[in-house]
């Protein structure tokens, strides 16, 4: 089935591996930070006077917020507008981001990585809602692979770009 001539006139469409382009950067990070403090823990230990707990909520509560939100994120993303919801995922990842980074205690820390995976659910169905509404049906499995691929990607940068931050960052 060929394209449209509505679809193929649309901004959308013309504009649509740009949108593929952050769309894949914001998969990336957020499947990057699931893994990225894992090999950071004994500098977080020392750093932040961290407890074995700490250690590990510092790890789950991503995770456990970024799941438990992602069902009720996506459906409203549906209510609100997807591109709403992936602007507003962006900038909650981002501004936790910058104050984990500054972070001077765990519970600091764990604090800002929760609030980074509310971020994260909130980015994530948004990314592959806006695929399927961008992309046409001869296109889509392309770009939902290139989607699929960086999520892998990123799983697997985290613990590498974990380790260059801690070697070469305060």
């Amino acid at each position: 089935m060929a394209v449209s001539e509505q679809l193929a006139n649309s901004m959308a469409y013309k504009r649509r591996w740009w949108t593929l382009l952050v769309i894949a950067l914001s998969v990336l990070v957020v499947v990057l930070d699931s893994t990225i403090v894992n090999v950071a823990l004994p500098t977080l230990q020392r750093e932040l006077g961290a407890t074995f707990s700490d250690l590990q909520w510092m790890i789950n509560i991503y995770i456990m917020i970024f799941a438990a939100l992602m069902l009720t994120t996506g459906a409203l993303g549906d209510k609100i507008g997807r591109k709403k919801m992936l602007q507003a995922g962006i900038l909650a990842f981002g501004v936790s981001s910058l104050f984990a980074s500054m972070a001077d205690t765990a519970g600091e820390l764990i604090l800002w990585r929760a609030i980074m995976g509310i971020g994260g659910a909130m980015i994530l169905p948004a990314t592959l809602a806006i695929i399927t509404n961008v992309f046409p049906r001869e296109e889509r499995g392309k770009a939902i692979g290139v989607w699929a691929g960086l999520n892998g990607i990123g799983i697997a940068l985290g613990p590498i770009f974990g380790g260059l931050i801690i070697e070469n960052l305060n």
